[in-house]
């Protein structure tokens, strides 16, 4: 079994070698000096500093929010383009700074030259945080005709807005698409207790039951994800 891997792995650091056209002496490494020739080769050739340099930027910005965010209006300062634009709005909506991140994807939607329907739909998750339902349903209507927005949170959050605004039967339509197994767990949660509301329990019992089910099957990475939802569809479901 040790000897297949170390060919596999010679095999892959040959394929590397050609393929990035690295200096020809390292096949002589790999070769004639197995594992540790991969070894060497795998460190300076493939985990390069850009590699390095990107997991840290990745750590950073994990860590310190604050500094991406920085560095990110410097790139704005530096260069006004519509993608360092939309990345800093990105940057403000992953920290919830919903309101910052109002003014850049408005100014990105100036920008003719480009597709308006990405920074339509991050708006529209920015203006329900905020609670300014009127302007999600201004956004959504001017996509909802998309494939894009059909079946996405998009189109979610639209019928939330909906249902705040007091239109119950629009919303109904709207939020059930979202309605897909295996995916969509927190959102069809909250489907499930609109639809209780509307005394619709049937249909609840439904979904919670198709959640919970889904739920058994899931990965354990998944699991910690939505252990939270996971629970509390399990605490309405033996209510009912």
């Amino acid at each position: 079994m040790y000897y297949y891997l170390i060919i596999a792995l010679q095999a892959y650091c040959i394929y590397h070698l050609f393929k990035n056209r690295n200096p020809y002496y390292w096949v002589f490494v790999i070769l004639f000096l197995p594992l540790i020739g991969c070894v060497i080769y795998l460190i300076t050739q493939v985990y390069n500093k850009r590699d390095a340099n990107k997991i840290q930027e990745n750590i950073v910005s994990i860590i310190n929010p604050a500094k991406k965010i920085k560095d990110l209006e410097k790139k704005l300062q530096f260069s006004e383009t519509y993608q360092n634009r939309v990345n800093l709005a990105d940057a403000y909506l992953e920290n919830k700074d919903y309101k910052n991140a109002i003014p850049h994807y408005l100014d990105a939607l100036n920008d003719n030259l480009q597709n308006d329907l990405y920074a339509s739909k991050q708006l529209i998750e920015c203006y329900f945080y905020v609670e300014d339902f009127n302007e999600v349903i201004l956004y959504a209507e001017k996509i909802k005709d998309s494939s894009e927005f059909l079946k996405s949170k998009s189109q979610f959050f639209y019928g939330l807005a909906l249902e705040k605004l007091g239109q119950l039967d629009e919303a109904e339509t709207n939020l059930k698409q979202i309605d897909i197994r295996y995916s969509f767990y927190d959102e069809r949660f909250i489907l499930a207790k609109f639809l209780l509301n509307r005394n619709k329990t049937e249909e609840a019992k439904t979904i919670l039951d198709d959640i919970y089910m889904e739920s058994q099957n899931m990965t354990k990475q998944n699991q910690r994800i939505y252990r939270t939802t996971i629970v509390e569809v399990e605490k309405l479901k033996n209510s009912l």
